[in-house]
């Protein structure tokens, strides 16, 4: 028993689930659902999709240049049964999809920073733009005026000393 993947999605399709589509030169084609199926059926590019994995790693949004997804190709060579082989090669799944998951997980983070960097210098544009609306005109004038006002009594009152 295998888990395929959807020719359109790439979503799993687990055995006894799904439909198979043959063309008439013996190409099959695995979906898991009807709505595959009938993109498939209009012609629709999965990589123009949005909701596809092929979409998400055209667009950049996914990874999709690593050593932990070689892991995932198919081989067909035939081995024969060793039961401590197959207990390291469970182990090793499992290893090799932790790690997978942390690098998926660093890969998004660093995906988001760019947006949130983006939006930070966005808002200081628009901070710079409409400084108007943030800050009164006469803002900062009262202390100016208070400070001279300080500095005239001042005066005067050097200049009356000066009188006695």
């Amino acid at each position: 028993m295998r888990i395929e993947k959807c020719y359109f999605c790439s979503g799993p399709v687990y055995p006894g689930h799904g439909q198979m589509f043959v063309r008439n030169d013996c190409k099959t084609f695995r979906f898991c659902r009807s709505k595959c199926i009938k993109n498939f059926k209009k012609k629709r590019n999965p990589r123009k999709t949005r909701w596809t994995k092929a979409f998400r790693k055209a667009s950049g949004k996914e990874l999709t240049v690593d050593n932990s997804l070689e892991f995932e190709k198919r081989r067909n060579i035939p081995v024969k049964y060793n039961r401590d082989l197959w207990e390291k090669t469970v182990e090793a799944m499992k290893r090799v999809e932790e790690i997978k998951q942390k690098r998926q997980a660093r890969f998004i983070m660093n995906r988001l920073k760019k947006g949130k960097q983006l939006e930070k210098e966005e808002a200081i544009v628009e901070v710079k733009k409409n400084i108007h609306l943030i800050k009164a005109p006469h803002a900062g004038k009262a202390k100016k005026l208070e400070d001279k006002m300080v500095q005239k009594l001042q005066e005067d009152v050097d200049m009356g000393d000066e009188d006695i």
